[in-house]
């Protein structure tokens, strides 16, 4: 990568694995292999602290969701929507810059995209209620923004680091996401009960963003070298070394963006992931966007809340959801990586198992845990957090499988590619179902808050029944992981 944005040389033509021996011919040369130094370290961390203002950014709508339905005079079905049109942008835009992102200069392309959705995001703050259609073109564009930074981000700390190192530090960088996501909630609950006015809650993570922007430009080099799938196959016993070019040696050619998808559809170990990341997200998605809301109707069906007629409403489950949401992601991603890391060693499917099991119980948690809202909320937030105690432990465990699955010079593309699926057939139209699910048993019903209440709670159903399928998906990813692993490592 040079200094600006400009076209990447052929990667035969970089530095690592057989593939730089194109044209040479010459005996098998040692190269030390580098342990991390600590400006990569450093580099993950301005990572990992940008992409906890990502999720908070993602996740400050449903922290205020009362108000802004309230403000804008939205139904369960158009709220719904608010999530769907963000999410939808966001996959959308994911394809591209996944292939600019094996192409071109990655660190201006994360640089305009921080600095693109701290600007609409600022700007959405100042919305009048008259223009609600403005408020959701400005979180589509807030979507396009993002997926610069969640295509590209892990492909650079895979290249920073070699394989154990870099589950480690994969681990870290996908604990921001549900801490970003609790904390997005805790601040936009905090600043809206602080305030009075939910629209500070659009006002702090661009401040965030603009640190974000400066760290990157200060210490992410311009030039961060992309480790081939021949680097990390001859990565052995702390040398790598460098093959002349002979038969049996393949040289990694260019491709097309066809090609790699092509190939990538053959690669029945990321087809597979891929569809349990989607149910993952699904489940995600349609948790993250109502649960606050639905714990409200379950109190006002108990009676122990009033109806919100003031100008802002009681966020208090907001704030409890995005505690655990926090709490439990954390625990997640690192007991999914450390039970992975004892697993592998004694089982070489454990990643697609562990994460199979997971969401089978995850599953069943949020099942009873729908149960059991309209008599215990208590109960209720304690299997929920449950839930997603068992759903954080595949969010390093499924990337981890990627990257050992796919060739390194298609990641991006199969990061977006990921992306693009699982959002597509999961998060983004899982809130806008579940809130047309609970619109169409609310008009069969009176306007009653137990009817209110069931209606979500019927809709929600749907959940424990799309984390099942997951489960299923990684089982069958469990039977080609081993194949496919090898294929890659060729």
């Amino acid at each position: 990568e040079g200094t600006s944005l400009q076209s990447q040389p052929p990667l035969e033509e970089q530095n690592y694995g057989a593939a730089a021996a194109h044209g040479r011919q010459g005996p098998v040369v040692p190269v030390p292999r580098k342990s991390p130094a600590k400006r990569d370290y450093l580099i993950a961390a301005v990572l990992c602290y940008t992409n906890l203002i990502n999720f908070m950014d993602w996740f400050l709508v449903p922290g205020i969701l009362l108000d802004i339905q309230k403000y804008f005079r939205l139904s369960d079905g158009d709220t719904g929507l608010l999530q769907t049109v963000f999410i939808l942008c966001y996959m959308l835009a994911a394809p591209v810059f996944g292939y600019l992102g094996d192409r071109y200069n990655r660190k201006i392309i994360l640089g305009a995209g921080i600095f693109f959705w701290s600007g609409v995001t600022l700007s959405s703050s100042f919305i009048s209620e008259l223009y609600y259609w403005i408020f959701f073109l400005s979180r589509g564009l807030v979507g396009i923004g993002t997926a610069s930074y969640s295509t590209i981000a892990p492909t650079i700390i895979a290249d920073l680091f070699e394989e154990g190192k870099r589950t480690t530090m994969l681990s870290v960088f996908y604990i921001f996401i549900p801490v970003g996501s609790g904390l997005g909630y805790v601040l936009a609950a905090g600043m809206a009960g602080l305030t009075g006015d939910w629209h500070w809650a659009f006002r702090i993570t661009p401040c965030m963003g603009g640190l974000a922007l400066v760290l990157l430009i200060l210490l992410v080099p311009h030039r961060t070298q992309r480790r081939t799938a021949a680097h990390r196959a001859l990565s052995i016993s702390g040398t790598i070394q460098v093959a002349a070019e002979k038969p049996g040696v393949h040289r990694t050619a260019k491709t097309t963006w066809c090609q790699d998808v092509i190939s990538l559809a053959k690669n029945w170990s990321f087809v597979w992931s891929s569809l349990g990341l989607t149910a993952m997200a699904f489940v995600t998605g349609a948790l993250g966007m109502w649960v606050p809301l639905f714990l409200y109707r379950a109190q006002l069906a108990q009676g122990t809340v009033s109806p919100c007629l003031q100008e802002t409403c009681n966020s208090s489950n907001s704030l409890i959801f995005g505690g655990i949401t926090v709490g439990t992601g954390m625990l997640g991603v690192i007991a999914g990586a450390e039970a992975a890391r004892r697993l592998r060693k004694i089982n070489n499917k454990a990643d697609p198992l562990i994460c199979a099991t997971s969401m089978f119980i995850s599953a069943l948690c949020l099942y009873v845990a729908l149960m059991v809202a309209k008599t215990s909320i208590l109960s209720t937030f304690i299997l929920i957090a449950f839930g997603e105690l068992f759903l954080s432990v595949n969010w390093a465990v499924v990337t981890d499988i990627l990257l050992y699955v796919v060739t390194p010079r298609r990641q991006s593309t199969a990061i977006a590619l990921q992306i693009l699926v699982s959002h597509l057939l999961g998060d983004a139209g899982s809130p806008y179902l579940i809130g047309i699910i609970s619109n169409a048993i609310q008009t069969k019903n009176d306007c009653s808050p137990q009817w209110s209440f069931r209606s979500m709670q019927y809709s929600f159903v749907v959940c424990a029944f799309v984390g099942v399928f997951g489960g299923a998906f990684f089982l069958l990813t469990s039977l080609y992981i081993e194949e496919d692993r090898k294929e890659a490592e060729q």
